[in-house]
């Protein structure tokens, strides 16, 4: 996701607390993407070290779900496969090294990390894609740490060295099936809600490194003059393929990539960004503007990780640039949460990310907003988790609509039934009838409305509960003594909301 170096530096730096709080902000919207990545490789995120029991892992990741959860994040891109190995069981790659600190070797007591973390996030209403970085083979060149199954083993002829670490040759075809073929593994065999890559894809530049495919040019681009050129052809066809394949095994599971901030600087091509700095297209052969034109992408999530007015690339700059190249699909903005501390212009005004955040909300075609990492948040670098609890994502939100993949809402849920026990509202329904597009429901919205106002579902603030999961009950231990209504709604995979359902009136006692 980003130089491991700076990560570390960062992550070493000393952790403040916010002594103010931000300027207040208009009411968050109902639909909003808000994001957070869990990286796994070299433990950034969790599990906190290699090698400690299942049980510790599974403390640990519901610990960082709990915390998410109260910070109002509603989407996990969770990191599956960082070095063409793996958090979870049923595929075709070894465990992961940064599991129990030998690649291969699974977790113990066993379980699957990745089928946990699905049913975990979706408890608490968080979608989560599984992020797959689809060319690094490996963080390190050192045999005893590579399994004798590894593909590096199995196909050595697949890849180059560079900078220490092995990577995928995207040039060869059986490159391209192989990766598609671990990616749809997942799709097929997991509950995901989405696929998820990052900005890795060549290499980025490294002092004395040279990209290792003369010979694969040869070989395979006949047809281009130039070996950029042919490139960018190759990851083209990477995400082309991926995407046809994600939707046509399952059409709700959403496909999106998070690419450097960059694509091109308007000093190289007249329809570039207003910025200087080091550009996707022409560094790591990422031509993430052509992925939103042809649509084979549902989200793009840029990581504009640069505070407003940078000379070489500013924030605002680049919101607006990726905004104007959405072509219909959803735009994400990628927050530098890690970097919230830091002593730089720019990054001296605790108030960066918030006013990043305003910013955004303010452009009518960006949906969204992810961090990184899961980490800055929760240590709260500059007051940045306060201002999501406090503020920013006060309220509950859905993520927003993709009617492109599904537009038919679900039937509402049935039977709605309440009861007073012990001053708490126990909450029954029953799962709707199919739909017309054949399904169900994925997933519930809970709201409680005073019996004197009026049932809006447009208002985040009177949600109590979102699961995405097919639980039917909800015990409601946090209303006061009054008069309320209750509304239950039925959500699909992709979170269209059907109508409410049957609304019904309790009253709690006043106390003597």
């Amino acid at each position: 996701m980003f130089r491991f170096w700076l990560m570390t530096a960062i992550f070493f730096a000393s952790c403040y607390k916010a002594t103010g709080q931000s300027d207040l902000s208009p009411a968050p919207p109902k639909r909003e993407f808000r994001g957070v990545w869990v990286a796994t490789v070299a433990n950034i995120d969790w599990p906190s070290r290699p090698g400690l029991s299942a049980n510790k892992q599974k403390e640990e990741l519901l610990r960082i779900l709990d915390e998410h959860q109260k910070n109002g994040i509603n989407a996990i891109m969770f990191q599956v496969r960082p070095a063409s190995d793996a958090f979870y069981a049923k595929g075709r790659e070894p465990w992961s090294r940064f599991i129990t600190g030998r690649q291969g070797e699974p977790p113990a007591p066993y379980y699957d990390p990745l089928e946990f973390a699905i049913e975990e996030a979706h408890k608490r209403g968080m979608e989560l894609h599984a992020w797959f970085n689809p060319y690094r083979a490996s963080t390190t060149l050192s045999p005893s740490d590579i399994s004798a199954d590894h593909i590096t083993k199995k196909h050595p002829e697949w890849f180059f060295n560079y900078a220490g670490r092995k990577l995928f040759n995207p040039g060869i075809p059986e490159v391209r099936s192989y990766i598609i073929q671990v990616v749809t593994d997942v799709v097929k065999n997991y509950n995901i809600d989405g696929v998820h890559f990052d900005d890795y894809f060549y290499p980025y530049p490294e002092k004395n490194q040279v990209i290792q495919d003369r010979e694969t040019f040869k070989t395979y681009g006949n047809n281009f003059q130039n070996i950029g050129d042919w490139r960018r052809h190759n990851v083209d066809t990477l995400i082309h393929e991926l995407s046809v394949q994600i939707h046509s095994i399952k059409k709700y599971v959403k496909f999106g990539i998070s690419p450097f901030g960059i694509w091109r600087n308007k000093g190289q091509d007249p329809e570039g960004s207003e910025s200087a700095g080091l550009d996707s297209y022409g560094t790591i052969y990422a031509d993430a503007r052509k992925w939103m034109r042809e649509q084979w992408l549902d989200y793009i999530n840029p990581q504009i990780y640069f505070p407003f007015y940078y000379r070489a690339a500013p924030y605002e700059k680049l919101v607006d640039w990726w905004s104007n190249h959405t072509n219909g699909r959803h735009l994400y903005i990628g927050h530098a949460a890690y970097r919230a501390i830091e002593r730089r212009p720019g990054w001296n005004d605790w108030k960066q990310i918030p006013d990043q955040i305003r910013y955004a909300r303010q452009n009518t075609r960006v949906q969204g907003s992810v961090f990184f990492s899961s980490r800055s948040v929760t240590l709260n670098y500059a007051g940045v988790q306060d201002s999501l609890r406090n503020d920013f994502y006060k309220y509950p939100a859905l993520p927003p609509q993709m009617l492109w993949l599904d537009d038919v809402p679900p039937l509402a849920p049935m039977n709605l039934q309440a009861t007073v026990v012990d001053n708490a509202v126990s909450l029954k329904w029953e799962e709707p009838m199919k739909g017309r597009d054949g399904e169900s429901a994925s997933g519930y919205v809970v709201y409680r409305f005073p019996s004197t106002g009026v049932i809006n579902l447009q208002d985040a603030s009177k949600i109590l509960k979102i699961s995405f999961n097919n639980n039917t009950s909800y015990k409601d231990e946090t209303a006061g003594n009054g008069s309320y209504f209750y509304v239950v709604t039925a959500l699909d995979h992709l979170k269209n909301e059907s109508p409410a359902s049957n609304h019904v009136l309790i009253s709690l006692p006043h106390a003597n």
